[in-house]
């Protein structure tokens, strides 16, 4: 079974940065894609940024410019950089990971358990 461990929220001023980590463990054949979710109170989960085999990724308009999605593919482990934060980035933040574990097996989906990101005034 995989897991993904989340890592890196807190506390952080407008203006402020902080890198979040991701890392799967357990029984990964392959990995398609790797994203970041986020849900603040009383709203939809959204879709942050992701980023898929070959390093193409994609991000929100409301974060094109100041966050930044990398992968590293040896340890299974997805970073989130944001920087230039701002009070309406407070969420909690969940990583997802779309993987198989045998290369005749179809592709699941595993979500981490999220951490939180509170950006003050």
């Amino acid at each position: 079974q995989v897991q993904l461990v989340e890592s890196g929220g807190g506390l952080v001023q407008a203006g402020g940065s902080l890198r979040l980590s991701c890392a799967a463990s357990g029984e990964i054949f392959s990995i398609y894609r790797m994203a970041w979710y986020r849900q603040a109170p009383e709203k939809q989960r959204e879709l942050v940024a992701d980023i898929i085999n070959g390093g193409s990724a994609d991000y929100a308009d409301s974060v094109k410019g100041r966050f930044t999605i990398s992968r590293d593919h040896a340890k299974n482990t997805v970073y989130l950089q944001m920087n230039s934060l701002k009070p309406e980035d407070t969420a909690v933040y969940y990583c997802n990971l779309d993987y198989r574990f045998s290369p005749d097996e179809g592709w699941l989906e595993v979500w981490g358990r999220g951490t939180l990101v509170t950006v003050s005034l």
